[in-house]
């Protein structure tokens, strides 16, 4: 086997299957590699998004790492050479972000929960137009979050470590803010950025959307933001310790602080996941492979 790809769901899986030249030998698993248990690398080359964790054992054993993520900082201490799909869902993701702030504008939730008895009390939402968004991270992904913003007539203002992308700090944007994007990536310098004492600069009754990385956002602080009605909703894509609380989840063994709440969305790190984007990731992916393959390094190395 030339290649072993881990977490293929199965519409990414056909999609990689059609572009993979019949020359490369790849198998396909939707496991994480501590789900399938495995001893030993299948192969030289292995293929992960976000939820597999390497075991050190298998370092030697392997000439190359390819993360299907646009994020790379799961890869940053791995001693192998590590590529990464920087460019194929900014788009997609940018989409989740904007259905995620609207739903909870719109009170999705509740109003779904309300169908059966058909009434409309408490169910009173808001527009997009005219309120003010908060993106937190420029990027790729923030920077398309702007896009949308602007277009749906929202006032946007930006926060960015790289001073060309910013147009406020952070201290003045958080009681400005209505809605609150993070769409940053994840450093060791970050790691809890949106904390308890943070968010609690912001307005009362804002909205938080994280579709950037869970460890940005730390659950308890989330919760006890809520229970204190500093937040008005939450809408994540993404989770602490995402590895172990999606094993759990899928084992039917595992529960979340945040589930249940009306004003609260969850989504299975899913943002990315578009027709469109899968095809792309799929053709970078197989960019990447062959690459690697030929020239032993990837096109897109992790930094």
């Amino acid at each position: 086997m030339d290649v072993c790809f881990y977490e293929a769901f199965e519409e990414e899986a056909a999609t990689l299957r059609r572009h993979l030249p019949s020359r490369i030998r790849a198998g396909f698993t939707w496991k994480t590699i501590q789900e399938a248990g495995e001893t030993a690398p299948p192969a030289r080359l292995i293929s992960i998004r976000t939820q597999s964790l390497v075991p050190p054992s298998w370092f030697e054993r392997l000439d190359g790492l390819l993360a299907r993520t646009t994020g790379y900082d799961h890869l940053v201490e791995l001693p192998i050479p590590c590529g990464y799909l920087p460019l194929y869902c900014h788009r997609a993701v940018a989409e989740q972000a904007m259905l995620l702030w609207m739903a909870l504008l719109r009170k999705l939730p509740q109003q779904i929960a309300q169908f059966p008895r058909f009434h409309r009390d408490g169910l009173t939402g808001a527009e997009c137009a005219g309120k003010n968004l908060l993106v937190v991270g420029v990027g790729h992904i923030g920077a398309e979050v702007v896009k949308i913003g602007c277009g749906l007539g929202m006032n946007v203002r930006r926060v960015d470590i790289i001073p060309e992308r910013a147009d406020t700090p952070i201290e003045e944007g958080l009681p400005w803010a209505d809605i609150i994007v993070c769409a940053m990536s994840l450093n060791q310098g970050n790691r809890g950025y949106f904390s308890y004492q943070r968010l609690q600069q912001a307005r009362p009754g804002v909205l938080f959307v994280n579709i950037a990385r869970g460890e940005l956002s730390p659950t308890a602080d989330l919760v006890r933001l809520l229970d204190e009605g500093r937040l008005g909703g939450v809408a994540l894509d993404v989770y602490e310790n995402e590895s172990a609380l999606a094993t759990a989840l899928r084992s039917g063994k595992g529960s979340f602080p945040l589930l249940g709440r009306p004003n609260v969305i969850l989504t299975p790190h899913n943002a990315f996941n578009t027709q469109e984007a899968v095809e792309r990731k799929s053709i970078q992916s197989v960019q990447q492979i062959e690459h690697f393959l030929k020239h032993r390094c990837f096109l897109w190395p992790a930094p």
